[in-house]
C-alpha cells in the first residue's frame, strides 16, 4: 500500500534516500508467520528435524518481509520517478506502507504508482514459482519458495481489490480520475468501494468465527476494521483537501506578530509564553529581526540554566527561518508546518513580516469552513 506511514519504528536502512524502518507491530507477525510455517513445514516434511523446521520457518518469513519491502520499494521508485518524494517505508502488522510525501499530479500518475506495488508482487509470485518447477537440489528450498510464490500471489490479488487505500482502489481512483477529470470525485469512488470492501471483511470473518474459525476470523475482523479506519480517514484527508482549497497564508494570518528581545532570558520568555499562550516569537535586536524562538526550543536547556541563558543561544538564526509567502496555500503551510513540528511560522514578503500563521489558525478556518458547508447542504 502506498499512503502515509504509521509512526517510524526501528530504522534498519536506506534506500536510495528513503529510510526504512520496522514498526513495533512488526515482530508480533512475523514470530506468528515464523510459528505458522514451522508447524506447517512438520506437517509437510515430517523427517525434517525439529531445528529445520523453525530455521526454514524463520528464512522463509524474512523473504516474505522482503517481498513486502521490494512490494512498496516499486511503489517508491516509481514515485520518485515522478518527482514525488518519499518519506519512508514502514514494514509493521499488516505488512508495509510507503509514505509518499502528497498526491499524484494527474490520473496517470495515480495509477502507474499504485498498479506497479501488484506486478512487483506477481513478478516475485513468478520467481518462486519458477524455482520451485526447476530446482531439485534440495527440498527446503522448494518448501520455502512453494509458499513464497503463492503467498506473493495472495499479495498481488488482495491488493488489487478496488478498495481504498488498498493499490486497487488507488488503481480504481485513477481511472475514475481519468474519467471524471475530478480528483475528489474520483477519491469519494474509491473510498465507498473501500468501506465496501471493509464491511464485506468484518462480515465475513464474524461469520467464520461464530462457526468456529476463531483465530482466522477475528483476524478477518481485524483487517476489515484497519481498512474502514484507513478509507474514512482518506476520504477526511480529501475533505480537508477541498475546504482548503483557495485559502492562502493571507486569509489564514494574524497581522499581530509577538516579538521579544534577544537580550531575554529563557526564564522570563517561558513566564511570556504562559502569560500569552503565544508559543513562537519572532526575536529582534537593534530593531530588526534576528531569528524565531519557540517554547519547544526554549525547553531544549536544562532548567537551572533559564535564569543565566539568552534566547539568542537556542532560536532560529533569520537565516534559517522556514517562512511562508502570502500568497502560499494554506495546505502546503500545513504540511510543511507537520514535516518539520512547527506549530507557528512567519508570513513574509521581501524581507518584511507581514505576520504569522499558526495551525491554530488553520484549524479553526477549516472547523468554520466544514460547518458552513453542512450548514449549506441542510
Amino acid at each position: 500500500m502506498a499512503q502515509r506511514a504509521p509512526t517510524p519504528g526501528i530504522h534498519i536502512l536506506t534506500v536510495r534516500g528513503i529510510p526504512i524502518y520496522l514498526h513495533l507491530s512488526w515482530f508480533i507477525i512475523f514470530a506468528l508467520i515464523t510459528i505458522t510455517l514451522a508447524k506447517q513445514f512438520t506437517s509437510l516434511h515430517p523427517g525434517w528435524t525439529q531445528g529445520q523446521h523453525y530455521a526454514l520457518g524463520v528464512i522463509t518469513s524474512i523473504l516474505f518481509f522482503a517481498s513486502v519491502l521490494f512490494h512498496e520499494l516499486c511503489h517508491s521508485m516509481v514515485a520518485l520517478r515522478y518527482r514525488i518524494p518519499v518519506k519512508s517505508i514502514t514494514l509493521f502488522v499488516f505488512g508495509g506502507l510507503a509514505g509518499i510525501a502528497r498526491e499524484p499530479d494527474n490520473a496517470k500518475q495515480e495509477f502507474t504508482i499504485a498498479i506497479a506495488g501488484p506486478l512487483s508482487s506477481m513478478f516475485l509470485a513468478g520467481c518462486f514459482w519458477l524455482a520451485t518447477r526447476f530446482f531439485h537440489g534440495n527440498d527446503m528450498v522448494v518448501a520455502a519458495c512453494a509458499w513464497l510464490w503463492e503467498i506473493n500471489l495472495i499479495l498481488a490479488i488482495f491488493n488489487l481489490v478496488p478498495g481504498f487505500p488498498l493499490d486497487g482502489g488507488r488503481v480504481l481512483r485513477g481511472i475514475a480520475w481519468g474519467i471524471t477529470g475530478s480528483f475528489d470525485r474520483a477519491t469519494r469512488i474509491a473510498t465507498s468501494a473501500g468501506k465496501f470492501f471493509a464491511y464485506a471483511l468484518i462480515v465475513l470473518g464474524a461469520w467464520q468465527a461464530l462457526n468456529g474459525n476463531w483465530v482466522g476470523g477475528l483476524w478477518m475482523v481485524f483487517i476489515g476494521w484497519f481498512l474502514l479506519s484507513a478509507a474514512q480517514e482518506s476520504y477526511a484527508q480529501v475533505a480537508v483537501r477541498h475546504t482548503l482549497t483557495g485559502v492562502s497564508a493571507k486569509d489564514v494570518m494574524s497581522h499581530d506578530v509577538p516579538t521579544v528581545s534577544r537580550d531575554m532570558s529563557i526564564e522570563e520568555y517561558v513566564h511570556e509564553v504562559l502569560r500569552t499562550g503565544v508559543l513562537a516569537h519572532i526575536v529582534v535586536g537593534a530593531g530588526a529581526p534576528v531569528g524565531i524562538v519557540s517554547l519547544q526550543a526554549a525547553r531544549t536547556t536544562p532548567r537551572e540554566e533559564w535564569p543565566s541563558t539568552s534566547i539568542q543561544a537556542v532560536m532560529l538564526p533569520v537565516e534559517r527561518i522556514q517562512f511562508a509567502a502570502p500568497d502560499e496555500p494554506v495546505l502546503a503551510i500545513l504540511e510543511r508546518m507537520q514535516s518539520t513540528d512547527m506549530w507557528q511560522m512567519p508570513v513574509i514578503s521581501n524581507g518584511n513580516i507581514l505576520g504569522m500563521i499558526s495551525r491554530d489558525a488553520i484549524l479553526r478556518v477549516l472547523h468554520t469552513r466544514l460547518q458552513m458547508g453542512h450548514l449549506a447542504h441542510q
